[in-house]
């Protein structure tokens, strides 16, 4: 039986407007934040997605550059679609404040643990919207993500991750992050985001992130924003592949 649903977020941002708008409103801006690929077309009034075998083509239904951007999928076959609006408001002293809301149908039998889920995701992403606009401005990144194995999707599974970046089985941010990697240089960071489902570290040239997705019945994942020239995706996507195979061994 399927339901609809709404998340709706508020966040105050380290930008103003014009450069929120180039986050949210620009294939390689979003892609720098968050989850997959994306190409914006605004003659077209198309925005596509696309991340791994997943693939969406989604209508602007709201175009109006730095303030309001609104967009809408297709519906499937079973009715199930997604609606996303962005609103930017400038707040003085170089901040803006951004209102978001993901609203949608799903045919899916969610329940609790899937909504929570979604609302927990939308608070990582933007937060690392944040970073990007505090740490890394006007620079874009490529998105790279990979899976760790099978045997991760269990709560157990999480503290060795944890441990594998060097952090305790609870860890706060801003503390220091260190991971090696067999045959170059270790990654050296700080723990910018900690929750029981996420972890990122902030580099000089990248915003990691590790997902703990059990409750969904799901292995633990990678989802990186690199913003070092010329990074190979499938080279990238292999090599942390690898790594979590690893630590989570």
């Amino acid at each position: 039986m399927g339901h609809e649903f709404e998340i709706a977020k508020e966040v105050r941002l380290p930008a103003g407007p014009e450069a929120v708008w180039e986050a949210v409103a620009t294939g390689p801006g979003i892609d720098s934040w968050f989850m997959g690929r994306h190409e914006v077309d605004a003659a077209a009034r198309r925005i596509r997605f696309r991340l791994g075998e997943m693939r969406s083509d989604a209508e602007i239904t709201g175009w109006q550059p730095p303030r309001r951007l609104s967009y809408r999928s297709e519906p499937d076959e079973s009715g199930s679609f997604e609606a996303f609006e962005y609103l930017v408001e400038a707040a003085g002293d170089g901040t803006s404040v951004l209102r978001f809301v993901h609203r949608g149908f799903t045919s899916d039998d969610w329940n609790d643990e899937y909504h929570e889920a979604f609302s927990l995701g939308w608070d990582m992403y933007l937060h690392t919207l944040g970073e990007l606009l505090r740490h890394f401005p006007g620079r874009f990144a490529t998105y790279v993500t990979a899976d760790g194995p099978p045997s991760s999707a269990v709560p157990e599974a999480w503290p060795k991750l944890l441990a594998a970046l060097g952090l305790p089985e609870e860890p706060v941010a801003g503390q220091e992050v260190r991971i090696p990697r067999e045959g170059q240089a270790p990654i050296e960071g700080v723990l910018d985001y900690s929750t029981r489902h996420y972890a990122g570290v902030r580099t000089p040239e990248a915003l990691y992130r590790f997902h703990e997705r059990s409750g969904l019945g799901l292995p633990i994942a990678a989802g990186h924003h690199l913003f070092a020239p010329d990074v190979d995706a499938t080279v990238e996507t292999a090599a942390w592949q690898e790594w979590l195979a690893g630590a989570l061994s």
